[in-house]
């Protein structure tokens, strides 16, 4: 299926859509009030009408005037009336020349004494439209019929339709007018704001914008400064982490380049004793490097790989590490005690990290001292037999590339304690660093979980 077109309407500005529902509100408003206005004027106007007829021709239908007199219209008060009486048989009288209104049987009705009054609108032979009343006159048999004719109150009703039009379609454009300058000076702060990003986009420059007030555009800019931070943040760290990297991998590239070169230009003259301890040296500068790479790779990776989520035994992910630890420390002594703990998370992970606190622990403990590694209620406690960690090199030991003054002569790449952190962070547990009660470092990593095989869901991040 191909991309679904856009709606017309989100191809236009925001501005002129605030000009368009604008002008439609107030164009629907002011054409509901001017018909709402204009019918009720027409109703008020007919029922005034009615009124004045009916009251008229109930005083003239009892005043004893005779079928065959000749009464003005004047005498009704008005000259725009036209009298005619009715009898029961369909006869009638007028006493004027106009063309005839033909009366019909509600008129008739009345004569007969079958109804009251009748009232209805008809229209005469030449056209013209009256509005008629029937009422019985005071001899038996007979009707008095009034008709005034309905020009005036059309013409009336003309006049008004026409004023309502001018001045409805004068609120449309003032509507309009209003739009435009709500639309113009209520979005001047998202134009203001507008171009101030995408001069941030221009030049790279995450300074924050200036935000003013405390409304919904305030929000918005302050939003926007949260996220400049985090981006500026994160490019700092990101050339931090390239600085950094490059300065980590000068000494195993500068080592191994004049490993290389004194092989190459000894050749078959250097001693096998001292080959093989070049050798030796290359190799282990190799594996130094590949860590190193890995480690970079690892803390790096802006988007990281789908973790597998499962549950994880916690005190099996260290029986895993401590045999790959063993055998990088063959002379090492291990005090294990250690209780089942089920967490949800990476295995993977989980694994490389208690790796890389044994690891720190076997590397600072002496060829034939002891690393103690309990685990209880979800807390992973590993102490080393080592120096331990000064009071001002607490603060830093799980920053990228940080390695204290003693350890500058120790393999390592100083990343192995910031993966631990990231990696448990992840997990929603916390690492702490300290002194161990007998001497040396200890090293607490308290995750979130369960003693039974069906822990409670924790959430890992990517």
């Amino acid at each position: 299926m191909g991309a679904v077109e856009p709606r017309w309407h989100y191809r236009r500005s925001l501005a002129s859509r605030v000009i368009w529902l604008t002008t439609i509100a107030v164009g629907l408003a002011v054409a509901g009030v001017a018909f709402a206005a204009f019918m009720t004027a027409r109703m008020q106007m007919q029922a005034s009408l009615d009124e004045s007829l009916l009251d008229r021709a109930e005083k003239a239908a009892f005043s004893g005037i005779p079928l065959d007199a000749q009464v003005p219209s004047w005498a009704l008060g008005a000259a725009d009336i036209r009298i005619i009486y009715i009898t029961s048989d369909q006869r009638y009288q007028t006493f004027d020349r106009f063309p005839p209104i033909r009366l019909g049987e509600p008129e008739f009705d009345v004569a007969q004494r079958d109804s009251d009054t009748s009232i209805r609108t008809l229209v005469a032979e030449d056209g013209e439209r009256f509005r008629v009343v029937a009422v019985p006159a005071r001899s038996p048999g007979q009707a008095l019929v009034l008709a005034q004719s309905l020009e005036p109150q059309l013409q009336t009703l003309t006049k008004l339709g026409f004023v309502m039009l001018f001045f409805g379609a004068a609120g449309v454009i003032a509507a309009g007018a209003a739009g435009w300058a709500v639309a113009r000076n209520g979005l001047r702060p998202v134009r203001r704001l507008t171009a101030e990003v995408e001069e941030i986009a221009r030049t790279q420059d995450l300074r924050p914008l200036p935000v003013e007030g405390d409304d919904e555009i305030a929000r918005l800019a302050a939003a926007f400064n949260e996220l400049l931070t985090a981006l500026a943040a994160s490019r700092d760290r990101q050339r931090q982490l390239v600085a950094d990297a490059g300065h980590e991998l000068r000494t195993p590239l500068t080592s191994l380049r004049t490993n290389l070169d004194l092989l190459a230009q000894a050749g078959q003259d250097l001693p096998e004793t001292a080959r093989g301890e070049l050798l030796a040296d290359v190799r282990a500068q190799i594996e130094e490097l590949t860590t190193l790479i890995g480690d970079l790779v690892e803390l790096a990776r802006d988007e990281h790989l789908t973790p597998v989520v499962e549950r994880v035994d916690l005190d099996e992910v260290v029986d895993r590490a401590l045999a790959r630890v063993r055998r990088r420390a063959p002379g090492l002594g291990f005090d294990v005690d250690t209780d089942h703990w089920w967490v949800v998370g990476d295995a993977a992970a989980l694994e490389r990290a208690v790796t890389n606190l044994l690891d720190n622990a076997a590397k600072w403990s002496p060829p034939e001292g002891t690393v103690t590694v309990r685990l209880r209620d979800g807390a992973l406690v590993v102490d080393d037999a080592g120096p331990g960690i000064a009071d001002a090199d607490l603060p830093h030991v799980f920053e990228r590339f940080w390695r204290a003054e003693e350890s500058r002569s120790l393999p390592g790449s100083g990343l192995g304690l910031a993966i631990v952190a990231q990696v448990v962070e992840r997990h929603s547990g916390s690492v702490t660093a300290g002194d161990a009660p007998g001497g040396g470092a200890r090293f607490v990593v308290r995750l979130p979980g369960s003693p039974s095989e069906d822990p409670a869901p924790v959430e890992v991040t990517a």
